[in-house]
């Protein structure tokens, strides 16, 4: 198997480029490759899947990261650099119920009752939020699509039901907090007596003791399992919006309601169309002939080709407007426009019978040419 080339170098910018330099080339370069203009080419056609896979990592922020660091074995899953998953904030709800006196999994209910009376730590709570990150290509995002999502998600445990026991076993209601999970501690001070709510340190704010913990969550009544989750894109969405999806986050702690799963969807570029909300833009060159002469064209949608008329002596700069060829209004009916601004391109390589044409209608125009100039400048008076 060919060795990847170097993602910086598929896309022809430096490793430090900004995004906006590395969009421009991508754009550049899939417009180029792209298999619409280049129908059966099969080299045209690796290299326009290249020139994506860069940019789905270069545009990629974290992705870039990674690739900056690693290279391309960030991305092999035998490399041992593709772990990660998406249970980091598990993991840093972990650590900050340890440090503000929450439960085993991050739950945070030690944290809200400064100043107010005692009350009960080990109540229903719901689970915690997750966050992922999806991304769609431009036509998923017009049109919408359904993906599936691995997530790692907290879920109860199905050995003990959510108790932390051992099959047989039960917890035992700790005797300092009667199975509040806090406890009021009263102190003297010059000021009076002062009275503050903490959580109860025998059973460290459970409300219960577990003397035979269930093997499976380690007493924690709840164990984290790799789920995929259906998602459903809907028709219009655009680049960094987020769908929530209720009930689909962490499972609940004591009886409290699942959290929700946020998708932030990140739509890639398209090698020949912009978007600006529900409109569709696009560049579109044609030749000095068809611009002075008029010329019917096939120009792409989003829907498939159709016919623009291009009247005589149209302008570089014009733009025509495709009713309907847009983005679907999101969550409503109908869609937006499509605009596409046409630009005049000049030739660069002619044969000496168009140039001879050319000549023919810059002196029928009476318009001067490089070539009248030349022959009389400079001459001496006689």
């Amino acid at each position: 198997m060919a060795e990847k080339r170097d993602y910086y170098e598929v896309l022809g910018v430096q490793k430090g480029a900004a995004d906006d330099e590395i969009k421009k080339a991508y754009r550049k370069m899939a417009k180029q490759y792209h298999p619409d203009l280049h129908p059966g080419d099969k080299e045209a056609e690796a290299k326009f899947k290249e020139v994506n896979e860069a940019y789905e990592i270069l545009s990629d922020p974290d992705k870039r990261a990674k690739y900056d660091q690693y290279g391309h074995a960030a991305f092999d899953p035998n490399s041992g650099f593709g772990g990660g998953g998406f249970g980091g904030f598990d993991d840093l709800g972990d650590i900050l119920g340890s440090i503000f006196g929450g439960s085993g999994f991050g739950g945070f209910g030690g944290f809200g009752g400064f100043g107010g009376g005692a009350r009960q730590q080990n109540g229903p709570r719901k689970g915690e939020n997750l966050r992922v990150n999806l991304t769609i290509d431009f036509e998923e995002a017009v049109f919408g699509c359904k993906k599936e999502l691995q997530v790692n998600m907290v879920e109860t445990c199905s050995d003990c039901q959510g108790s932390g026991c051992a099959p047989g076993t039960q917890p035992e209601t700790c005797p300092d907090c009667g199975g509040r999970g806090s406890v009021v501690t009263t102190r003297r001070t010059a000021m009076g007596i002062m009275q503050s709510t903490g959580q109860c340190p025998k059973c460290k704010g459970r409300g219960k003791l577990i003397h035979t913990p269930c093997p499976t969550c380690k007493g924690a009544g709840r164990v984290r399992k790799p789920k995929t989750v259906s998602v459903s894109i809907p028709a219009g969405i655009d680049n960094g919006q987020t769908i929530s999806l209720r009930g689909l986050g962490n499972q609940g702690i004591n009886g409290g309601p699942a959290g929700d799963l946020l998708v932030t969807v990140t739509v890639r570029a398209h090698p020949l169309f912009e978007r600006d909300g529900s409109s569709i833009l696009m560049d579109l060159p044609i030749t000095f002939a068809q611009a002075v002469l008029g010329a019917e064209l096939t120009v792409p949608t989003l829907t498939g080709k159709v016919k623009l008329n291009i009247p005589e002596g149209t302008d570089t700069g014009t733009v025509f407007r495709l009713r309907g060829k847009g983005v679907p209004y999101l969550n409503g009916s109908g869609s937006g426009d499509q605009y596409i601004t046409v630009t005049i391109e000049t030739p660069k390589k002619l044969s000496d019978a168009q140039k001879d044409a050319l000549r023919a209608y810059a002196s029928a125009m009476e318009e001067p040419t490089a070539e009248k100039k030349k022959s009389g400048f400079g001459k001496k008076k006689k």
